[in-house]
């Protein structure tokens, strides 16, 4: 297999000096995961000269293969009209999650700029929640009604050929003239009889449907009980509103999926990639830490109720839990973005030493903080600074330790052919517990005359 680990540095030299065809072959070349890699690599301002020189086509070929979260950071910095054009090249559902990922404002700017039918598709989309049919439909299908012949569906089909060339054509939906949803037809009932029969009387009434607010667990279910290319959405009128594809239940099964494992990672606000801001970074992981440190705090009390029967340096006992603790949960937060990050083909189990720099800005300055926080309790307690410098201290310290060890650990174990999900959270509380207990107690030591 071919090293891609610089190619981004190679894409770079094309976005300065190359063609369009150039960038283009060159990216044709690489899978989906290495695209999403190698542009996430790029700097601001390189990938903003990338999409100027892709047309609104190969842009949206490239985002379709990029998370809908990194999409959205990308069009977000484009103007209104050069993002509507690259969004008007994406199938119906992932325009919508791309907009969804935006700002109100920003995305009806966007909005404002589209074609009215692609702008409409859009914001009726938008209003399902994402793990609903309506919000995982798509709107390129064909229907016709049920007046209509087989002459009919030829001359449209020729006529709009162009258009229908991108679109998941397995039924023909026919409807009558309130659009509600009566039949379906496979291309094959279109050969055999004359052209001048109506679709009425040859379609399979009376169709599976699923309704526009059906959840994402019904949907996989139906899925797995009907091996179906698609099945048609209708709303409360009956009336046919889409289309949910299997394979955009099961992608939306693992975005859910992913979501949970970050959330009980302590990843608050959604997706983290190591390219995003490191304030933004840095502070959707304190959002849960400095919470968990009032946790800790309130569970730490039930020692601190026999303070007086404790000699000066028991004291101590009662942070170890605490940083150990807390620097676990640091480390896990990074082992979910390792993971994360492999899955999608963002980093490769080689690249440990760009994981540490990345996860080093992220250890100091969350170490900073959280044990400045800590440390200030432990003073406010024992009204004794060096308690809080060597509680604070001890914290901040196996904070860098951990998430670069939790950074790291998943590319560890990935490279000597183990499970990551099942091994780097364990083996990750041991180690930041052993660290823990040795920066408290050895801090302690250099100063304990004045404990």
């Amino acid at each position: 297999m071919k090293d891609t680990s610089k190619q981004w540095e190679i894409l770079s030299e094309l976005i300065k000096s190359g063609t369009e065809s150039a960038i283009v072959s060159f990216l044709d070349e690489l899978g989906a995961s290495e695209k999403a890699r190698i542009i996430s690599r790029l700097t601001e301002e390189e990938q903003h000269l990338l999409f100027d020189k892709l047309t609104p086509e190969d842009a949206a070929e490239l985002i379709e293969g990029i998370s809908e979260k990194q999409a959205a950071d990308l069009v977000e910095n484009m103007s209104s009209q050069q993002a509507a054009s690259i969004l008007e090249e994406l199938p119906s559902d992932h325009a919508a999650d791309v907009l969804g990922e935006m700002d109100d404002g920003r995305s009806e700017s966007i909005l404002a700029s589209m074609e009215k039918e692609d702008a409409a598709d859009a914001r009726r989309l938008l209003r399902y929640p994402a793990d609903c049919a309506g919000g995982l439909m798509i709107s390129e299908f064909l229907v016709f009604s049920t007046e209509d012949t087989i002459r009919d569906v030829f001359n449209d089909l020729r006529e709009n050929q162009e258009k229908y060339a991108d679109y998941n054509v397995q039924y023909f939906y026919v409807v009558d003239s309130e659009n509600k949803l009566k039949g379906v037809l496979r291309m094959h009932n279109l050969l055999f009889p004359s052209r001048k029969t109506r679709l009425g009387d040859i379609m399979i009434p009376s169709p599976l449907s699923v309704a526009d607010t059906t959840p994402l667990s019904v949907l996989k279910d139906f899925f797995e009980d009907h091996k179906f290319f698609g099945v048609p959405v209708i709303d409360d009128r009956g009336q046919l509103v889409g289309v949910v594809l299997p394979g955009a239940v099961e992608e939306e099964y693992s975005k859910q999926k992913t979501k949970a494992f970050l959330r009980i990672s302590g990843i608050i606000g959604g997706e983290e990639f190591r390219t995003m801001p490191l304030l933004q970074r840095s502070g959707r992981r304190l959002s849960w830490l400095s919470m968990n440190i009032v946790l800790n705090i309130i569970a730490a009390s039930v020692i601190a109720l026999y303070q007086d029967t404790l000699a000066a340096a028991i004291t101590l006992a009662v942070f170890l839990p605490m940083v150990s603790d807390m620097s676990g949960c640091s480390g896990n937060q990074a082992v979910a973005i390792s993971m994360r990050e492999l899955s999608l083909g963002l980093v490769k189990p080689g690249e440990i030493v760009w994981v540490v720099l990345k996860e080093t800005k992220v250890g100091i300055l969350n170490g900073l903080v959280l044990g400045a926080l800590l440390g200030l309790v432990a003073f406010m307690w024992q009204s004794n600074i060096w308690l809080g410098v060597v509680v604070g201290g001890a914290l901040a310290a196996n904070t860098l330790v951990s998430v670069i060890l939790g950074g790291i650990l998943p590319l560890l174990l990935k490279r000597m052919k183990m499970d990551p999900a099942l091994v780097s959270s364990p083996l990750l509380t041991t180690v930041t517990d052993m660290c823990g207990f040795f920066f408290v107690l050895s801090f302690a030591s250099a100063v304990l005359p004045k404990l």
